[in-house]
């Protein structure tokens, strides 16, 4: 069962749903003990925990059944439970904005130091869009726990693959549905974040990391390289020198390490990192929906486009937000020296 957490008093409003299953596959590197799932404040539990084995089959329950982004119509809400995640909505204690609220997910296979499976990602891909569509949800956070942000992949479950397999099914790819969302994702990361924990993270839009937080890609000691990003995204956020060193070496860098290399925003003490993210998702949920969504789709084009075009994207982006309410209330609520009021329209 769950450790008892105690709810902060003033901070927010907190719903959650919890959920364990039977955990199937082993922790990912035996060098690691396991795992607790520590205390964290702001948690208020809600449901009883349910195996999702126990449920009717779905398409959302297949670990190869990609179909998060393509949820229909009527699926594009939380579940009741998952299995390998826990989810909560948590709200300002006096919101003012439409679309205040923070969705929270906490990554949850404790024993295995929370190694990306094949199921935990459909869950976490799922709870991810369910919050995308949610009007209610400003931004959203991806956590772990005080051991873990993730360990990397899960080794039990990928050395029994083939060539053939993994690349016929195209392993990996949809872990990228992660970065597809319009709401921002800040990760807050305590504890290991290796391999596929380091390139989660770095599909997040901002990283928090605990005093504690170890980044690394160790894919090298198993006779691989990073999959899912690993070398790509992380030439970006540290430049050639120092990725290579990490996934030629898979050697680790500290927290503080990873904020000077400019892989993470903030070093945060690791008992209230969690509540730090959700404050810092409070004050993005206030703002604009509309302006956010055009700030955070400015920013990422420029990894993709060249400077002039970048600018151009940022200028088309800035002359839309003149057809939004939010636009017109927000210079009105400057002018007349009060709190903007906006209504992401």
């Amino acid at each position: 069962m769950f450790a008892s957490r105690q709810a902060a008093p003033t901070l927010f409003r907190s719903t959650s749903r919890h959920c364990h299953g039977p955990v199937l596959l082993k922790a990912c590197a035996a060098s690691f003990s396991t795992a607790s799932t520590g205390n964290r404040h702001g948690i208020i539990p809600r449901a009883a925990c349910v195996n999702l084995h126990q449920q009717a089959p779905s398409s959302t329950t297949n670990p190869h059944a990609n179909t998060s982004l393509r949820m229909h119509h009527g699926e594009s809400s939380l579940k009741e439970s998952y299995d390998h995640i826990l989810v909560e909505t948590r709200f300002p204690s006096d919101p003012s904005a439409k679309g205040g609220g923070v969705g929270l997910i906490t990554l949850h296979r404790p024993k295995a130091l929370n190694a990306l499976c094949d199921a935990l990602f459909d869950d976490l891909i799922h709870a991810v869009m369910a919050f995308d569509h949610d009007e209610d949800i400003g931004c959203i956070v991806i956590t772990g726990s005080t051991k873990a942000f993730a360990a990397g992949a899960d080794i039990s479950e990928m050395s029994k693959q083939e060539f053939a397999n993994v690349y016929k099914k195209n392993m990996f790819s949809q872990w990228a549905d992660i970065t597809k969302t319009s709401k921002p994702i800040i990760a807050a990361v305590n504890g290991f974040a290796l391999g596929g924990g380091c390139e989660l993270a770095m599909m997040c839009d901002i990283l928090l990391a605990g005093s504690k937080a170890q980044f690394g890609q160790p894919e090298i000691n198993l006779g691989v390289i990073p999959g899912a990003g690993g070398t790509q995204r992380l030439i970006r956020a540290v430049g050639k020198s120092k990725a290579m060193e990490m996934v030629l070496t898979g050697n680790r860098i500290s927290a503080q390490e990873a904020m000077d290399a400019g892989l993470v925003s903030k070093v945060i003490d690791s008992e209230i990192l969690v509540d730090e993210a959700v404050k810092m998702g409070f004050t993005i949920a206030e703002k604009s929906g509309m302006a956010v969504r055009m700030a955070k789709e400015a920013v990422n084009v420029a990894e993709e486009v060249s400077l002039s075009e970048g600018l151009r994207f940022e200028r088309r982006m800035f002359h839309a937000l003149f057809a939004t309410k939010d636009q017109k209330e927000g210079m009105s609520a400057f002018l007349e020296k009060r709190k903007p009021e906006f209504t992401n329209e």
